[in-house]
């Protein structure tokens, strides 16, 4: 148990906890005619005189406030609010933003933890090799160089105070970087000098286009009105939908390219053939002489009871998608056989085979939440036969309505 808790990763409050950064953030809005607008950041010195390290600012961009990263050259504006790491406690936060028209703003979470999708953490150390070790952290520009702010140093296990921007950097040390994700990730990738430690598990839950979340809400909304309208077919819409995630780089290709579900495919891919084979063999002709035999004498409703239940025993050992591929040539079979409109069928085939609730394999939902909520296998059966019972009724009673015969 003690190797597996060493092995653990560490989360923000670790890290802030471990290098001393406990009440040295600070959240602080510019007001207008502040003697910081239009000045950048380099030309205040604000470290050197106050022990201001500024690791990023909030700016309002199309009606939301967004987390912008800060680099030398950045020059500021009104209504700016800074995210300071104040490393220097004896300097008077009343007199600093009194000086410099400043206004304190609410702070959630302890350093910047609340900012944990935009502001990210990192252990960093520099190879044996490096050419950088006894520089300080101003003379390798570290900042400018790589877009990152050292807000923490250890050294012999132990986490130095005060300002680290002059001091030099030993082999062995170990820094606490901060800064976006982005730039943390392509620190990692470089390995003349630095190599990435430890990254903390806020890092799983960081989302690589957060800013771009609007954007991908509107193509979503795009391809849903485009398939409402009936004049592009789907497939056109999806496409178009995903067109425009990639121009706006809501997602690249690579993580397009892992997006894709590849088993949902291949037995999507492999239940076509199986669904021909059955039409082409006389399969699907027997199955639906079977149906009309049993309950084609009673109605199309009883119809529509039987292909539900038969969709849903399917259910029980497949997954919903083949099912629905399975079954849908049936129902439109036994449209044809009994004379009326096949949409009422296949919609009935649709329902059915979304309303795999029975069985954790019914659907990869299910199959998902199975391990991490200690389910069992019954649990679902319990819950999933009601459902599915209601479901049934209220389809056969409503989907006709909808689709008339």
């Amino acid at each position: 148990e003690a190797g597996k808790e060493s092995w653990k990763r560490r989360s923000f409050r670790d890290l802030i906890k471990e290098y001393r950064l406990t009440g040295r953030a600070r959240r602080l809005a510019i007001r207008p005619g502040s003697p910081m607008v239009g000045h950048r950041l380099d030309d205040l010195k604000l470290r050197e005189r106050y022990g201001a390290n500024v690791i990023g600012l909030e700016r309002w961009r199309r009606f939301r406030r967004v987390i912008v990263n800060v680099t030398g050259g950045t020059e500021f504006r009104a209504r700016d609010v800074l995210l300071i790491d104040m490393s220097a406690s004896e300097v008077d936060l009343r007199e600093f933003c009194g000086e410099q028209m400043l206004e304190p703003m609410i702070l959630r979470g302890e350093y910047f933890s609340d900012q944990a999708l935009d502001v990210g953490m990192a252990e960093v150390s520099l190879l044996p090799e490096s050419g950088l070790t006894g520089q300080t952290l101003r003379e390798m520009a570290f900042r400018t160089r790589y877009g990152l702010n050292v807000v923490g140093l250890r050294r012999a296990g132990e986490a130095m105070a005060g300002l680290l921007v002059d001091e030099p950097i030993q082999l062995g040390d170990i820094m606490l970087v901060v800064g976006d994700w982005k730039l943390i990730n392509q620190l990692s990738q470089q390995n003349r000098d630095f190599l990435v430690l430890s990254l903390p598990v806020e890092e799983q839950d960081a989302s690589p286009a957060h800013s771009q979340a609007p954007h991908a809400i509107f193509c979503l909304a795009l391809m849903v009105a485009l398939m409402l309208t009936d004049e592009i077919p789907n497939p056109i819409a999806a496409i178009i939908a995903c067109l425009l995630m990639g121009k706006f780089r809501c997602i690249d290709m690579e993580s397009a390219y892992k997006a894709i579900h590849w088993p949902s495919i291949i037995l999507i891919v492999g239940m076509m053939p199986f669904a021909l084979a059955l039409q082409k063999t006389g399969g699907v002709d027997l199955i639906v002489h079977g149906l009309m035999e049993f309950g084609g004498g009673y109605g199309p409703y009883i119809m529509l009871v039987c292909l539900f239940v038969m969709c849903a025993a399917i259910g029980l050992f497949i997954s919903n998608t083949a099912t629905a591929v399975l079954m849908a040539p049936i129902a439109l079979a036994a449209a044809k056989s009994m004379g009326v409109s096949p949409y009422p069928f296949a919609m009935i085939v649709a329902m059915a085979a979304s309303a795999a609730f029975m069985t954790p394999v019914s659907s990869p939902v299910n199959t998902l939440v199975l391990g991490p909520g200690n389910y069992k296998f019954s649990d679902f059966v319990k819950l999933g036969v009601p459902f599915t019972v209601i479901v049934m009724i209220v389809s056969v009673v409503m989907v006709p309505m909808l689709f008339p015969f």
